[in-house]
């Protein structure tokens, strides 16, 4: 009796699971369920990237502004400045009197700044009583150099004096290397201010409502989405303790980790994460729209990542089809092994980064930091600029450049004829494997051979059994258009 009571549990338990793991049209041909999450998705894909498009572009004349701004102070306040800077720096002095000249120039132009402007500028919050500039001078307490007879006394203390009148944004007169060239950096680093008060009327105004009902609405989808994602992962978990019960109870044993974790759908926990940033981005963008907030950069980041993972949530529609479902498959299985893989290569390149910053650093513009190493290596791999990176190594000492040379080509022969082939390798591996799965069968887990079975012999017979391969693939019959499921 006990056996014939559980059989119902038993076959209820299986419906909820093939019906869980079914994709959303055959969830629709089973119970003529309306694929809601999809077509929110649809539309959500849409919205978000035309907010995305509207607000980059309305960043791009934030951008803009600045950088045309900061070369219009450039030319305002550097004497001299040609209109390209020499380097990170903006322009450089070599003699006394250019130094003293370059300051008295910059304070004359604050001065007469609303004359010569073309900008609309301002000195401060009073314009009646204009704001100083301020002179600041870093030295060492106490400093003599003879170079008659290579003699140095320095006091290595640092004194800062302050002298009452002038600073605009920052002009940084560097010599801190004393090799009789001061480098000049100008400084504007322009920050955007809220509107105390903001009167805009006409079209305008009529755009900025429309643009801000927009970007409620994106925000109303996405709650929807966040919503339906949510409930999808409460559900999985529960029906996922209604199987581990059901398991231990009829089998005495416990459910493997790999069947556990096939019930978490991680497409809807990356949907989640976007929702969630694309609502907080929304709500700033909202704010800088209406001039309250002006964190352009804080806006950008989350809706940017929001959008990415809006579009690689494509990949799980895509991977209905069994053509795009292999190289997805493939990734998947991949990723681990290149994870382990680049765990490794990674140490033997921060090894080379480190060698080569401290070794090449003085004598390759390359290798003077190193970020900047990093970048010339990870260019070096991918086979850019090789020639210019030989090439422009100074043979100042026959040593370094002897060691450059080995430094280079040991580099470029382990990472591009040994790594990079090994890295390939590895995909190359999952690929054949996945295809060999997909010709020969799936490996078969508990979860999979509960769904295989059923109490009613005739049933299963009339109907194809829905198995799950190893990432819950969901096969189907011959005569349909090759949909496959996955998590």
């Amino acid at each position: 009796m006990a056996h014939l009571e559980s059989e119902p549990e038993e076959e209820c338990l299986r419906e909820d699971l093939k019906f869980y793991f079914m994709n959303p049209c055959e969830k629709y041909r089973a119970r003529h369920q309306i694929p809601w999450k999809l077509g929110l998705q649809i539309l959500k894909i849409l919205m978000v990237t035309t907010q995305l498009v509207r607000f980059g572009l309305s960043n791009q004349l934030v951008v803009a502004f600045k950088e045309d701004t900061t070369v219009a102070f450039k030319h305002l306040f550097l004497k001299g400045y040609s209109g390209t800077d020499e380097d990170d720096y903006s322009c450089s002095v070599y003699t006394q009197e250019d130094v003293y000249e370059s300051i008295f120039f910059a304070i004359n132009q604050y001065q007469h700044l609303k004359n010569v402007s073309l900008g609309t500028l301002g000195y401060g919050e009073n314009e009646d009583n204009i704001i100083g500039l301020k002179i600041c001078k870093q030295h060492y307490k106490k400093g003599t150099m003879l170079p008659s007879n290579e003699t140095l006394n320095i006091d290595s203390g640092v004194e800062t004096g302050n002298a009452p009148t002038v600073a605009l944004r920052q002009i940084i007169y560097d010599n801190r290397a004393h090799s009789g060239k001061i480098k000049i950096y100008f400084d504007s680093d322009a920050n955007i201010e809220e509107c105390k008060v903001l009167n805009i009327s006409g079209s305008t105004q009529k755009n900025t409502q429309y643009v801000l009902v927009f970007d409620a609405f994106v925000i109303l989808i996405c709650l929807a989405s966040l919503v339906l994602c949510s409930r999808s992962i409460v559900l999985a978990l529960r029906l996922r303790k209604r199987f581990r019960s059901f398991f231990l109870e009829k089998y005495q044993r416990r459910v493997c980790d790999a069947d556990q974790w096939e019930f978490i759908n991680w497409w809807y926990v990356l949907v989640i994460i976007s929702d969630l940033m694309t609502i907080i981005g929304s709500i700033l963008k909202m704010e800088i729209k209406a001039k309250n907030l002006t964190n352009y950069d804080l806006c950008s980041i989350l809706l940017g990542t929001s959008t990415l993972f809006v579009w690689v949530g494509v990949i799980r529609y895509l991977g209905y089809f069994q053509t795009y479902n292999v190289l997805i498959l493939t990734m998947q299985a991949s990723l681990p092994k290149v994870l382990r893989f680049c765990a490794c290569a990674g140490m033997i390149y921060l090894g080379y980064t480190f060698c080569g910053w401290i070794v090449l650093g003085p004598y390759h513009d390359k290798f003077e930091d190193l970020g900047t190493v990093a970048e010339c290596l990870f260019s070096l791999v991918n086979g850019d600029d090789m020639f210019a990176t030989f090439a422009q190594i100074q043979q100042k000492s026959i040593l370094v450049w002897l060691f450059s040379r080995l430094y280079l080509y040991s580099f470029i022969s382990l990472f591009i004829y040994m790594i990079l082939s090994l890295f390939i390798a590895l995909i190359t591996d999952s690929y054949d494997t996945i295809k060999k799965y997909q010709q020969n069968g799936f490996p078969e887990t508990d979860l999979q051979k509960f769904l295989k079975e059923c109490s009613n012999k005739e049933g299963c017979r009339e109907e194809p059994s829905a198995c799950l391969s190893h990432l819950c693939c969901l096969q189907r019959k011959e005569n349909d258009d090759h949909w496959i499921r996955f998590n």
